[in-house]
């Protein structure tokens, strides 16, 4: 089977839309998620190809791929090992984002309305992001998180 397009997202929609289906998984790490072309195995050990179109969003935990009279295949992201930044002043967030953006590590920003409960930065895990973040003494947590889009490489050029 060649998944050519992503029918909609579990988490878009209301529970009882995909009520009664079985849902078989693709379990991904978060750096497959940017792979327009891959051959996946599915959980039940059913091997399938996506091939998305140039352009199409990145796959999302939730995504569903296929869907049959009784089954359906839904994207499951792994979790990433994670850095979670919740720096207490504007000046103490400048100078670890300008830090950060300076090694061209991608962050992720979050708002107090969601999961983490406060306004953070997220990046992922590296070690000497962390020893930097305790030498400044920055506040931070190391955690597993799903992430809602995969971090990528960032490109620029000077």
């Amino acid at each position: 089977m060649i998944i050519e397009k992503v029918l909609g997202n579990l988490h878009d929609q209301p529970a009882e839309s995909y009520s009664g289906l079985h849902r078989e998984k693709v379990v991904l790490p978060s750096t497959q998620l940017v792979k327009r072309i891959q051959r996946v195995t599915t959980d039940h050990g059913n091997e399938i190809g996506i091939r998305l179109p140039t352009g199409s969003a990145d796959l999302r935990d939730g995504d569903v791929l296929h869907i049959a009279e009784t089954n359906m295949i839904v994207v499951s992201v792994l979790p990433t090992d994670v850095l979670v930044i919740a720096p207490r002043t504007i000046h103490e967030m400048g100078v670890v984002a300008h830090s950060l953006g300076n090694r061209h590590l991608q962050a992720q920003f979050f708002d107090a309305t969601s999961e983490y409960g406060a306004e953070v930065m997220v990046c992922q895990y590296d070690h000497t992001v962390e020893d930097y973040l305790k030498h400044v003494g920055a506040p931070y947590d190391r955690q597993e998180r799903v992430m809602p889009e995969p971090f990528r490489h960032a490109e620029h050029s000077h």
